[in-house]
């Protein structure tokens, strides 16, 4: 089976909390605050993997949580930081926010790439000490790690396509030119995945070639199996139409190009991609097959209008495959490199609401909310009255005081912050 696309979640690990601790050793009186810091929560890292060339291994699991931070510790000593969580993809995997569909990161460099970043450490309570707060019995929390929905889309990474109807012989050229060995049967989709072989030019190099499932009409809309695997030939440079001129086919060359052709326009005007602009070649294969009398001028005429290279090609035999490859090499010596997709999340998408205070009265009651509230809260030590002054400091220079004014708050109203209630006093 082949997976191309997927929706997993991934979360990086939450920073562990910083020590309530104080030093005690014989001998030494008031020996102070030595609550150690938390450790730094795992990120979510993701790789690129060149054994793999399908999303197969998210089919069954679409959650990734890495690894928390551990708390702090006496004497003070740093919780463990939480491991890194590796998540390896295919090769020319795009990773898009599920929510808009935008581009995070195109996964074709090959570099490492942190999608969410685990949460800090919070401090322990030696660092709250000063002259007037010798015993402070508060520590922060840990921040949360970053978390998000994400889709991930493999578009394979080739130079050169064979597209074409089923069964005309494009896994066959595949095994000719290159040393994979695709599977090659005489019926309709005998290729259900892309196949990826390596053609070599000698010391000049090669190329990547993909053997791209067959097409029918109506691909563009789900029929056949092409629907599935248009969008692998977005990134290539060059598209081999392969078509079958043997007698036994009895099929219409032209005809066949025109159906295929339809088919990537149509594609191309729902996604909003050219794939019209990619230039093309015509492999006419199964030469061998073809009767002695057979009459190509439709089809020769058909590629001089459209400024098209034809070879009449045989993979069964190996006739002109040397020249389809020269050609090849001749082509894509003069076009662009392979596309790389630009991000297009932008980095601020990640922190939008983040100071956002939410306010709203119920009866007599003002219910004040926000994520920087919560995490806030995780930081405040409500038995200790040092932690709850630090903490109405903190209300007050973020404006939630007034904000809470604003709504029409006053004194004696009862005001909940999640599960923290108390009395206004201005």
């Amino acid at each position: 089976m082949f997976v191309d696309k997927v929706d997993i979640y991934v979360k990086a690990g939450d920073g562990g909390n910083g020590r309530v601790s104080f030093h005690r050793e014989k001998y030494i009186a008031k020996g102070g605050p030595d609550g150690g810091d938390g450790g730094r929560g795992g990120n979510v890292v993701f790789e690129v993997d060149d054994g793999t060339n399908t999303l197969l291994a998210f089919r069954y699991r679409r959650k990734f949580i890495a690894e928390n931070g551990e708390d702090g510790k006496p004497g003070k000593m740093h919780g463990k930081s939480g491991e890194d969580l590796i998540i390896r993809v295919p090769r020319g995997t795009l990773i898009r926010d599920t929510a808009s569909g935008k581009i995070i990161h195109d996964m074709s460099d090959g570099k490492p790439f942190i999608l969410c970043r685990g949460g800090r450490g919070g401090w322990g309570n030696r660092h709250f000490a000063t002259p007037t707060r010798q015993t402070p019995r508060f520590a922060k929390s840990g921040m949360k790690g970053e978390e998000k929905n994400v889709t991930l889309e493999l578009k394979m990474i080739a130079d050169v396509g064979l597209i074409g109807m089923p069964s005309v012989g494009k896994s066959s050229i595949l095994a000719a030119v290159s040393s994979a060995r695709p599977k090659i049967a005489d019926y309709p989709f005998t290729t259900l995945s892309p196949n990826l072989g390596v053609v070599s030019l000698g010391d000049d190099g090669g190329f990547v070639m993909a053997d791209i499932p067959g097409l029918i009409e109506g691909a563009a809309e789900g029929a056949g199996l092409g629907h599935e695997f248009l969008r692998h030939i977005e990134r290539c440079r060059l598209l081999v139409h392969v078509v079958d001129v043997s007698s036994l086919a009895e099929r219409d060359p032209v005809a066949d190009i025109e159906t295929i052709n339809g088919e990537l326009k149509r594609y191309g005007e729902r996604y909003n991609v050219d794939l019209m602009a990619l230039p093309q070649i015509i492999a006419a294969n199964k030469y061998d097959a073809a009767s002695e009398d057979a009459d190509f001028s439709a089809l020769e005429a058909y590629a001089k209008e459209n400024g098209r290279d034809l070879l009449f090609i045989s993979a069964a035999t190996g006739y002109n495959m040397d020249k389809l490859v020269s050609t090849i090499a001749r082509h894509l010596a003069t076009l662009p490199p392979i596309t790389i997709y630009e991000p297009e999340y932008e980095p601020e998408d990640d922190h939008k609401g983040e100071k956002q205070t939410i306010v709203r009265r119920e009866n007599d009651k003002f219910i004040v909310e926000g994520e920087w509230l919560f995490n806030l809260l995780g930081q405040v030590n409500l038995n200790d009255r040092e932690s709850l002054a630090y903490f109405g400091r903190v209300l007050k220079r973020n404006g939630v005081i007034d904000l809470l004014e604003a709504h029409g708050c006053k004194d004696g109203d009862t005001v909940f912050i999640y599960d923290f209630e108390f009395d206004f006093v201005k």
